[in-house]
């Protein structure tokens, strides 16, 4: 009996050392993330530093950056894309969105024609672009930038990647387009109402309104013409559409489609495909390509270059329809 409690006593003492010791390691560890967070932070600025970037700048945007534990959790935890092209469109494409689209279109005419005379980009898929990504400005994300991509280059899944955004967007912070604590954007770092990754912004950010600055925050004009300006780099052509829903009249299997199947207008109508209305296209020396996002059955539609240009913008045939079709719907 003594024995028997000998052993109770142990095996109580052993449960409680055993939480003890637990919370001790995981305190542990968190200090010890925390502090290679810190020399992370500090070898980060020295790099930018020994770039020429200027170190008051640096120190304000790093002093204080703390890593952000739901960016990781949202970064592990992405969702599997499984819907079908109805139901992406759908949760997209609402009846609200087209009317806001119409609006900000409506009043918007002088800038958009300004824009159009400069950068030869169709102004409905401009709006398409901002209507998508961040509904015409209302969503625009709400993670300070430097931490969610210090975060992720810290501990995340593309620690190269993040970390080569991360001081794309320290070069941004020293050209004093926007400060520190303004740089707002997604959990992964793409930012503002044009949803730019910091290499993006370098490359496609425009001064539009003259300001000095390359506002894709809170400047509406510089926020359209980055977009255009980012699909003109890309190889826009003015004189052509983006693409158009069409009908299959006969046999045509999932194998003769898709993106890489170009042909002419002329052969896709010798082989049953013709305008939604029915009727054969005007011009039929023009190529294209026959995608049909949910198979047999579902709509088709029929894409030419440019379809391929907003897919530059994200690689996604489900985003660049949305894109299309919503700047149909509000120009």
């Amino acid at each position: 009996m003594i024995e028997r409690r000998k052993f109770l006593i142990g095996a109580g003492t052993a449960v409680t050392t055993s939480v003890i010791l637990s919370d001790s390691l995981l305190n542990k560890a968190a200090a010890q993330s925390t502090a290679g967070y810190q020399a992370f932070l500090k070898q980060t600025y020295q790099q930018a530093v020994q770039q020429g970037f200027n170190a008051s700048i640096m120190k304000q945007a790093l002093d204080w950056s703390v890593p952000n534990a739901k960016v990781i959790q949202l970064d592990r935890k992405q969702p599997e894309f499984t819907m079908t092209w109805a139901q992406y469109y759908q949760k997209v494409i609402s009846p609200t969105k087209i009317s806001q689209g119409k609006s900000s279109y409506r009043s918007l005419q002088n800038v958009l024609s300004k824009i159009w005379s400069q950068y030869q980009v169709d102004p409905r898929i401009v709006l398409g672009i901002w209507g998508i990504e961040s509904a015409y400005g209302k969503h625009t994300g709400k993670f300070n930038v430097i931490d969610s991509l210090a975060t992720l280059a810290f501990e995340g899944r593309r620690a190269k990647f993040f970390k080569s955004e991360l001081m794309k967007a320290l070069k941004i912070l020293d050209n004093r387009d926007i400060a520190p604590a303004q740089m707002l954007g997604s959990y992964a770092g793409a930012m503002g109402q044009p949803q730019f990754m910091p290499s993006a912004y370098l490359q496609y950010a425009v001064d539009f309104s003259g300001t000095g600055q390359r506002n894709i925050w809170t400047n509406v004009p510089d926020v359209l013409a980055s977009i255009a300006n980012y699909l003109a780099k890309c190889g826009w052509k003015a004189s052509e559409p983006w693409g158009q829903e069409v009908t299959i009249q006969g046999n045509l299997s999932q194998t003769q489609i898709g993106r890489k199947n170009v042909k002419t207008l002329g052969q896709w109508q010798a082989l049953g495909v013709r305008r939604k209305n029915g009727s054969n296209f005007s011009n039929s020396s023009i190529q294209g390509a026959v995608i049909r996002p949910d198979g047999e059955g579902g709509q088709a539609f029929m894409v030419y270059h440019n379809f391929n240009v907003i897919r530059r913008y994200n690689p996604s045939d489900y985003y660049a329809l949305a894109v299309g079709l919503l700047g149909d719907a509000v120009g």
